[in-house]
């Protein structure tokens, strides 16, 4: 079965940096998008950033900080995160587009989340 694992979370400062990790295993065909996801205590489950093609995209909070990448050969995707912030606080999931064999629908998967924690 397809896996995510995710690692880099952690306690950092604020204004610190971490980097965050996610490497997809098992049977994967092509990859169409990875992504990042967080969810705060109390708070629905949020879009960070996702990587299309090689093409980023990010929440308003996380432009100009945050920055995603992706080395495919590894189907592994990254989250560099800067100036971090209190309110950066939460579980970080990762989350995949992919196809199990070619030819057959998009499938979703996700990782089980690494806690960030901002504070002082």
């Amino acid at each position: 079965q397809e896996q995510l694992v995710e690692s880099g979370g952690g306690l950092v400062q604020p204004g610190g940096s971490l980097r965050l990790s996610c490497a997809a295993s098992g049977i994967i065909a092509s990859i169409y998008k990875m992504g990042w996801y967080r969810q705060a205590p109390g708070k629905q489950r949020e879009m960070v950033a996702t990587i299309t093609g090689g093409r980023p995209s990010y929440s308003d909070s996380a432009k100009g900080r945050f920055t995603i990448s992706r080395d495919s050969a590894k189907n592994t995707v990254y989250l560099g995160m800067s100036s971090l912030k209190p309110e950066d606080t939460a579980v970080y999931y990762c989350n995949m587009h992919y196809q199990q064999y070619y030819g057959d629908d998009y499938r979703s998967a996700w990782g089980q989340g690494t806690q960030v924690t901002v504070s002082s």
